[in-house]
């Protein structure tokens, strides 16, 4: 059965280069740690408030191993998330059915 258009599915966004993403993340002390994953998160939560309407989207993870998040949306909200500024890709989420 062919899924709607419009169905929310999970994608994974990876930003554009950010220095304070890297300088951040070099910082190997506790406390930078917990200010890397603050700014991440605030980053990724306005990057996504900034493109859609509260409530069209659902943020699941910040990933502080690269510079990106989860989020359920449709594929529509995905393309016009991929034009956004910083967004380098927005891919669907594929699981490998062993």
């Amino acid at each position: 059965m062919e899924e709607s258009k419009n169905a929310s599915e999970l994608h994974y966004v990876f930003m554009e280069f950010d220095p304070e993403y890297d300088r951040l993340r070099a910082d190997r002390r506790r406390e930078g740690q917990n200010e890397l994953h603050s700014y991440l998160s605030k980053k990724h939560d306005d990057l996504l408030a900034s493109v859609f309407e509260p409530g069209t989207y659902e943020k699941k993870i910040s990933l502080v191993i690269v510079d990106g998040f989860s989020v359920e949306i449709t594929d529509d909200q995905a393309k016009l998330l991929r034009s956004a500024n910083g967004v380098r890709a927005v891919e669907k989420n594929q699981e490998i059915i062993p």
